[in-house]
């Protein structure tokens, strides 16, 4: 067998930027648009009263919620790459201040920790944006862990409210973390340049989605076919570590498949898919023992019955894969931002 192409060259490496950006969005939205029309076939067929019956068709309401989701996601993308890095910035910017209260909204603040929290949302996410943009990737890399770490408890201590201070601080801090700090690395991805991969970013950042929900799909299946050996019972019931070893293997397979986009090689692209898998899916697991902690189910005020489920929710993977897959690109491919 022959597996040259396993350290093959970028075929597409002589196309500009903007051919294989449009390639990728033809192939995306194609693939929606033939989705939306399978669905839409598959929804005409007469459905009964019995309970199979029932169940598909709350099945099919689930698929066309999630394409529904698909196309809002795929749209964004687009309209991301479109407005360029800054506007991208700018949009990344806006869904961490959703993000971040939705989380603040279902804990058990007090008055003393208005001020932190004003400094949270008004100060250290636009500055965090900020330094994305400008491509200050080393303040960038230490402005939430160092120095929010040191101004958010020093705020909190002012305001002369010493109830609960560690465990209030705690939470706003791991907020700040999750939030903005981990979802502002994903317009970083769009700001890093390689030698030959010129204005080139808004494939790693969909390399990086793409994998991420493969990996996510994949695992979900798993734990749902496979006899479950819950790792961590009291938290989530699906997760088992046969079932992460199936979703970040299918990632690692679906980053070869697409190495083509990237400036990696498919062994390259591999191993960056599985670490950004593994690395997203125990962020979610985390995620889970939040959610166990605060006393819900999803981050949202929505009803769980329709299934719909908050923002954070959807992009809680993202959060932990994107600084893990960011530094591990700067500091394998020695970027110097």
């Amino acid at each position: 067998m022959n597996w040259a192409w396993l350290t093959a060259p970028n075929p597409l490496s002589s196309w500009t930027p903007s051919q294989q950006v449009g390639l990728l969005f033809v192939l995306l939205f194609g693939v929606l648009l033939l989705t939306s029309i399978g669905s839409f076939l598959n929804g005409l067929r007469e459905a009964g009263d019995n309970p199979a019956a029932l169940a598909s068709q709350l099945r099919r309401q689930r698929f066309a919620h999630e394409l529904r989701l698909a196309w809002v996601s795929s749209s964004i993308f687009w309209l991301a790459w479109v407005a360029g890095p800054i506007g991208a910035t700018l949009l990344f910017g806006v869904l961490s201040f959703l993000a971040l209260r939705e989380y603040i909204t279902l804990l058990h603040t007090r008055r003393g920790d208005h001020r932190s929290l004003l400094l949270a949302f008004f100060v250290i996410l636009p500055l965090q944006y900020a330094l994305t943009g400008g491509l200050h990737f080393d303040l960038f890399s230490v402005l939430v862990p160092v120095y929010s770490f040191l101004a958010i408890p020093v705020v909190s201590a002012l305001a002369g409210d010493p109830a609960r201070f560690l465990e209030r601080n705690a939470k706003i801090h791991w907020g700040i973390m999750v939030c903005v700090y981990g979802l502002s690395h994903a317009p970083a991805l769009l700001l890093l340049e390689f030698p030959g991969y010129l204005g080139s970013g808004a494939f790693l950042l969909f390399f990086l989605v793409a994998v991420v929900a493969c990996g996510q799909s994949a695992q979900l299946t798993a734990s749902r076919r496979l006899r479950r050996r819950p790792l961590a019972r009291q938290i989530s019931r699906d997760f088992s570590m046969r079932a992460w070893w199936i979703g970040a293997l299918a990632a690692g397979l679906a980053g070869g498949a697409l190495f083509w986009i990237t400036p990696f090689k498919a062994p390259q692209a591999m191993v960056m898919a599985f670490v950004a898998a593994g690395a997203g899916s125990f962020g979610g697991l985390i995620m889970q023992a939040l959610k166990r902690d605060a006393g819900v189910h999803n981050w949202g005020n929505l009803s769980a019955i329709t299934g719909a489920v908050g923002l954070l929710d959807r992009i809680a993977v993202l959060c932990f894969a994107a600084p893990v897959f960011f530094h591990s690109v700067r500091w394998y491919f020695q970027l110097a931002l």
